[in-house]
């Protein structure tokens, strides 16, 4: 028999869900969403509800018992800069701004959650919701610390969950130690000597400067990093002053590169500077790099990570439940929680047909928000049990 209290719950999660869904904010923007979240926490009756940590985001806090310790439980609130294709009834309002990563479902899940542990209760000590900004640019994390996070909303352990296409609704996710790689970013300008199409020898174009760059580049991991090494360099972008008949005169590599250790990535932006720098001698051009490190890698401590998988197991079934996953190079903001207290972010199947994150034509699975709210409820419980 279906338990109507869980019932209301997933339609309200979905309600919470597509409106946020179809009024999306990219970061520090979030201050319809901001609004929408507060209003909904004090609803639940928390009356302690803060807002504009850390530009946009917001924290509330339970208390239940005499438990001197604190337990957050977070979730991202930003868009992405896409313009949805989805054609879905909920789809975005805001042109060219879309929840294409799930966020939406994110902060829809830890919603719920605050409503269990706000009716229900079954702890003892403190637990703080923190409603993430600008997660995609992965500033929102260290925004909130700078504002004073841990002083003013102190808590020992920190939890957070990802929805992942590919992986069956059902399913969770995560492993200890390193799971998410750091993200660095990179910007290279070629400068030469732009002209007419018809008279290369005329100039210095840095286009072929810039393919011959682009090539190069793939010879970091495959030939000059330790095969054991986990590591990705990739080009996203290249920007000319040229047009159809003339040679530019300057292009722009943009790209990232990801890796999970601090060695790896010093190794990368070395290696990129010195093959941009030969490469750009040998066609007469000049260069300069700009090398950024956008994001931490994510490693999840092993404790809290047994942590996690127990209350998963509770809440989806030990069969659907790995805590042994392969790490992925994608990067996620959390990691900037877990440089400074312990804690575990996991993965929620979105369901194996899902599109992919990122993708215009993405979807969160709402059928996957009670277990999410439950699995953020029940870690909280069990890391504050009841005496």
């Amino acid at each position: 028999m279906t338990d109507p209290h869980n019932h209301r719950l997933l339609n309200d999660m979905i309600a919470w869900r597509h409106a946020l869904h179809a009024h999306p904010e990219t970061g520090f923007e979030e201050r319809q969403t901001a609004a929408f979240v507060a209003e909904k926490l004090r609803g639940f009756g928390i009356a302690d509800v803060t807002e504009g940590v850390g530009g946009t985001g917001v924290v509330a806090t339970l208390r239940s018992g005499t438990g001197n310790r604190a337990v957050a439980l977070r979730a991202d609130m930003d868009a992405l800069r896409i313009t949805e294709r989805s054609g879905l009834p909920h789809q975005s309002r805001n042109p060219g701004v879309m929840h294409a990563c799930g966020h939406d479902g994110h902060s829809a899940m830890l919603l719920g959650a605050a409503r269990l542990l706000a009716d229900e209760g079954g702890f003892d000590g403190t637990v703080r919701l923190i409603f993430q900004p600008a997660e995609e640019w992965g500033r929102g994390a260290i925004a909130m610390l700078d504002d004073g996070l841990l002083e003013r909303f102190p808590f020992d352990e920190i939890y957070g969950l990802h929805n992942m296409p590919g992986i069956a609704a059902g399913r969770f996710e995560t492993t200890a130690g390193p799971a998410m790689s750091a993200e660095d970013n990179f910007e290279i300008v070629i400068k030469g000597v732009g002209g007419h199409a018809s008279r290369p020898q005329a100039g210095r174009e840095a286009m072929v400067a810039a393919c011959a760059t682009v090539l190069a580049l793939q010879t970091i991991v495959s030939r000059r990093l330790s095969p054991t090494d986990i590591a990705v360099v990739s080009v996203t972008e290249i920007v000319t002053d040229g047009t159809r008949n003339v040679l530019p005169g300057e292009a722009r590599i943009l790209g990232d590169a990801r890796s999970f250790r601090a060695e790896v990535s010093a190794a990368i932006e070395a290696e990129m500077r010195q093959i941009a720098a030969g490469i750009a001698a040998a066609h007469g051009c000049a260069v300069e790099i700009s090398y950024s490190r956008e994001f931490v890698p994510l490693i999840n401590d092993p404790i809290a990570t047994a942590a996690a998988v127990q209350a998963a197991e509770t809440v989806f079934g030990a069969g659907n439940v790995s805590g042994d996953c392969a790490p992925i190079t994608a990067s996620e903001d959390f990691a900037r929680f877990l440089e400074r207290v312990p804690g575990c972010f996991g993965f929620i199947g979105n369901g194996a047909e899902s599109l992919p994150l990122h993708n215009a034509g993405y979807d969160f699975n709402d059928a996957i928000l009670t277990n999410g709210a439950h699995w953020l409820a029940t870690i909280a419980r069990q890391r504050l049990p009841l005496a």
